[in-house]
């Protein structure tokens, strides 16, 4: 069958119309979000279709290492952090697509399936983290998002953060290419992605992966959207297009924390407007009896929880809380579980043998992903255990869908390796070792004041109460567990180290 993956950056699941249910934010999962409901018609649409999985989270944060976990089904931050592919990856469009710069037909008589990627997320190809399209048969960049250092021209225009910040290049691409909805970002991805539908449904077992930037920051949808959670629309003084990732109060005032939810709902709307544009294509050529689609993200984002703005990020003190880690996953498969929900724990790196099955493309053995297919097939079928999540180099998670422990390093946050030839160019890593696959890294991106935490998932779903110190055999227990569950994923043994589990 032919497979369709959708990936919105920065996408929390409580304000996805299969999750929220039409109840207001605030009834959903935290009431630090607003009362607003917002509308996802379009998301409703592909779920009433599909498999809503209440119990999926992600794996390595933030952006590019979720992208990793997608692309190898193995978990990134036991090896490494931000950075591009790995030479010896076997990235998924290459095991769908074969080797690149090749011809389509010869492809095509060898067993290859045709892949594409249409995308607007410049990090897939800013240096630092620039390969991840080559491996697919096509691939379509739609230019200006965030920092992209596109138009250059001399033009008047506005930018909230200051005219010495990278976003200079976001408002400045803006000014010069947009005049209406249409030309959003957003609306341009899933436009492009509804064209490629157009003009390539008649190929069989096809793989479109559709990676939209939106909605991560900076926040700035149409006014009609924003006017529908916040009346003043952009009629307001000293906005910041990025929030800060950080304690809020530190920031901001009351209002200007709603607005922050507002901008954020916005866009919510924007993306799942022009998500339709894509559902429409698939309408109109009959696709859904032998087309497979997933719609998720990499991470979520605070807007107010544990009193916090921005994702989580390696430097802050904070853990990869339920805002950031739990989220959205809904796959309609063209045979089972239509309109239905499943509780088992899945991950972003079950992306890499779903597709690969469902396109009728062998699956690399050495691989940390589950085929979902049985899933969708059976309620009662065993995927995992446990989840785990985490950032390289800082604290670690895992839960079995009722209690999550998020597990901080030691004080000094050692042995720290990086595995692989590249590396981010933010990280201090010394020279690669070809013996043993690794660089040293001075870097300490978790404050040690940071604690192990301990929730109750099913009475504290936002994870605000602490009970690592009132449950020590629980912790002890989930401690226990994360440490056979790394031991099983082949992680490096300094891994239990530096978190302090290697007794556990």
């Amino acid at each position: 069958m032919n497979c369709i993956v959708i990936l919105c950056d920065t996408l929390r699941r409580d304000h996805c119309g299969p999750y929220h249910q039409g109840r207001p934010l605030s009834a959903v999962q935290s009431d630090a979000q607003s009362d607003w409901v917002v509308p996802t018609p379009n998301m409703d649409r592909l779920a009433e279709r599909g498999t809503t999985f209440d119990n999926a989270y992600n794996g390595s944060t933030p952006c590019m290492p979720a992208r990793r976990d997608v692309y190898t089904g193995r978990y990134d931050f036991l090896e490494r952090g931000w950075g591009p592919l790995e030479t010896d990856d076997a990235d998924l469009p290459r095991q769908v697509s074969g080797p690149p710069n090749q011809s389509i037909h010869k492809l095509l008589d060898e067993g290859y399936r045709v892949s594409e990627l249409v995308t607007d997320h410049y990090h897939l190809w800013e240096p630092g983290s620039s390969n991840y399209h080559h491996g697919y048969t096509g691939y379509e960049f739609i230019r200006g998002q965030e920092s992209d250092a596109w138009k250059t021209a001399p033009t008047e225009f506005e930018t909230p953060d200051g005219e010495d910040t990278k976003m200079e290049r976001h408002f400045r691409n803006v000014a010069l290419t947009r005049d209406g909805e249409e030309d959003h970002f957003a609306a341009q991805v899933f436009s492009e992605a509804a064209d490629w539908i157009d003009a390539n449904h008649e190929r069989e077992d096809f793989y479109l992966h559709v990676d939209c930037f939106d909605p991560h920051e900076p926040w700035d949808p149409p006014e009609d959207l924003l006017r529908e959670f916040e009346d003043r629309g952009y009629d307001i003084e000293d906005w910041d297009s990025l929030p800060a990732y950080d304690e809020w109060e530190d920031h901001y005032d009351t209002d200007d924390l709603r607005h922050i939810q507002a901008r954020y709902a916005a866009m919510v709307r924007l993306v799942d407007r022009w998500l339709g544009r894509l559902l429409d294509a698939l309408d109109r050529h009959d696709l859904w009896d032998d087309t497979m689609v997933v719609f998720t993200t990499d991470h979520g984002t605070f807007n107010g929880d544990h009193g916090r703005t921005g994702k989580f990020h390696a430097g802050t003190a904070t853990h990869n809380y339920d805002a950031c880690s739990h989220i959205p996953f809904v796959v309609a498969h063209p045979e089972y579980g239509h309109g239905e929900r499943r509780d088992q724990l899945v991950q972003l790196v079950d992306l890499y043998p779903t597709v690969l099955n469902a396109v009728g493309r062998p699956c690399p053995d050495d691989i940390h992903g589950v085929d979902l297919e049985r899933a969708l097939r059976d309620p009662d079928a065993e995927i995992r255990d446990y989840a785990i999540s985490g950032t390289w180099g800082a604290s670690v998670s895992i839960t079995d869908g009722d209690w999550v422990l998020h597990q901080a390093p030691t004080a000094d946050n050692t042995p720290l390796y990086w595995y692989g030839i590249t590396g981010e160019q933010r990280s201090e890593l010394g020279p690669y070792d070809a013996d043993t696959g690794r660089r040293e890294a001075d870097y300490h991106p978790a404050p040690a004041s940071v604690p192990t935490w301990l929730s109750d998932k099913r009475t504290d779903p936002n994870e605000l109460t602490n009970l690592a110190e009132d449950r020590p055999e629980k912790r002890a227990e989930l401690q226990r567990a994360l440490a056979r569950t790394l031991r099983s994923l082949d992680a490096p043994e300094e891994q239990l180290d530096r978190l302090g589990i290697r007794d556990a």
